[in-house]
């Protein structure tokens, strides 16, 4: 029986915690850090258990079904599970999350350096996306190039950035903000949903479990064994990167008082830390941050696509980078605008397929159970995604103030409240019958 050594072990775990830190989760721990002042830790708390606690539940899920979302969401239909995953793989892949590292790379590292301009934002698009498109053609040496070669650069110039952050602070913690006094754990667990990485593991998943198999490892309790490992090694390296940006952004405050979002804080601290090197260094890491994690989505969803289109693996790639190429001249501000209300409806229907796929033997019959919570979820995920797109005009006035709709989890309590219903439902109905052949 084929098994890993150790030193593969450890790539494979480098290329999942790789996948996971790009631009949006290196942004957002410094802004909630500046903003947070004292509560700093109460915030990073509530900020762990969404950007850290979720991503790995949701890699060991995956792991255990075989690596592919379709196999997850089986309990709620064939079209339902294949639309759900068309949903989150387009949403995290060539429609937004895609695209964006390429303009968010663009605009945090290489703007300051050579103006915010289109033909500028064409140019890097253009070069960045080959790579992309040069890396991703082939999957099987994914573990090499990126768990290899590109993970370990990533990780040096994130620990560079880490160390300095708890050496060299740039000075005291500032007045926290009012919401951050009020309920500091509640908006760094927002925070944290907000970095949206429970989608992007639904979508890395597979791409894991073909880095194993691409090692000769064809054991499903193997590869589930391995995968686990790899989340948990990407998990402790979220967290630890997590921790330090929390750090850099919380003694920011006399650097980037003014600051409105994370790469401000970023840019401050690192000209302020770094000198005339600082533009570069962020350059250079924001590059790598987001190259990998445009590597990994473009694999994913062209192993994905090529299951269910009439086309080949290679040529989804060249479509996908070539479509994420031309979205990405949109430029950040309207990628972001599209974007959001859209994770914001999908977002939690894939929370509760996540949660429930750990609770099949509790039940007579999972579809009993994950189909009507996960349509309640959605539909409340759609309520907030309308607030979040300033629709809300368009609600009944009803649905205006739901519980803890103002932080964006409108779905939350009626999602606990019909599982429970469905749990009673599926208690008095038994045991599903046999189909007789």
């Amino acid at each position: 029986m084929k098994v890993l050594k150790g030193q593969d072990i450890l790539a494979l775990g480098f290329m999942t915690f790789a996948l996971f830190v790009g631009a949006g989760n290196i942004i957002f721990p410094p802004i909630v850090g500046l903003q947070s002042g004292p509560y700093v830790w109460l915030a990073a708390l509530g900020f762990l258990v969404t950007a850290v606690g979720l991503p790995v539940i949701t890699v060991v899920a995956l792991a255990k079904v075989g690596g592919g979302m379709d196999a997850l969401s089986s309990p709620i239909g064939k079209v339902a599970g294949g639309l759900l995953a068309a949903a989150a793989y387009l949403a995290v892949g060539p429609l937004f999350a895609t695209p964006r590292t390429a303009t968010v790379s663009f605009e945090v590292g290489v703007a300051p350096l050579t103006g915010e301009s289109p033909t500028a934002l064409f140019i890097y698009s253009l070069v960045y996306f080959a790579v992309v498109l040069a890396v991703s053609m082939y999957p099987g040496k994914l573990l090499d190039t990126v768990g290899r070669f590109l993970a370990p650069l990533k990780i040096i110039a994130l620990a560079a950035l880490g160390i300095a952050a708890f050496m060299l602070p740039a000075g005291t913690m500032g007045v926290a903000q009012p919401e951050y006094v009020a309920a500091p754990f509640s908006q760094g667990f927002i925070n944290g949903y907000l970095t949206m990485d429970t989608l992007g593991a639904l979508v890395f998943g597979i791409v894991i479990v073909n880095a194993i198999r691409s090692r000769g490892v064809d054991s499903p309790q193997l590869i589930t064994h391995y995968a686990i490992i790899a989340g948990l090694i990407a998990g402790v390296g979220l967290a630890l990167v997590y921790i330090s940006l929390f750090r850099l952004g919380a003694g920011s405050h006399e650097i980037a008082a003014g600051a409105s979002n994370g790469a401000a804080v970023l840019h401050a601290y690192v000209q302020h830390t770094f000198g005339s090197l600082g533009s570069g260094f962020l350059a250079v890491l924001i590059a790598l941050a987001c190259l990998v994690t445009a590597v990994g989505l473009t694999c994913a969803c062209a192993e994905y696509f090529s299951q269910v289109l009439p086309l080949s693996y290679r040529m989804l790639v060249v479509l996908l980078a070539g479509f994420s190429l031309v979205v990405s001249n949109l430029g950040l501000t309207k990628l972001i605008a599209f974007s959001i209300p859209v994770l914001t409806a999908i977002y939690p229907p894939c929370i509760v397929l996540v949660a429930l796929s750990f609770c099949g033997n509790l039940w007579n019959s999972q579809t009993r159970i994950m189909a009507p919570v996960m349509a309640v979820s959605l539909l409340f995920g759609v309520i907030d995604a309308l607030k979040g797109a300033n629709l809300a005009g368009w609600l009944p006035e009803s649905l205006a103030h739901l519980p803890l709709s103002e932080q964006g989890l409108a779905w939350l309590v009626p999602s606990v409240a019909m599982l429970a219903v469905a749990v009673v439902l599926d208690r008095m109905l038994g045991k599903p019958r046999e189909a007789v052949a």
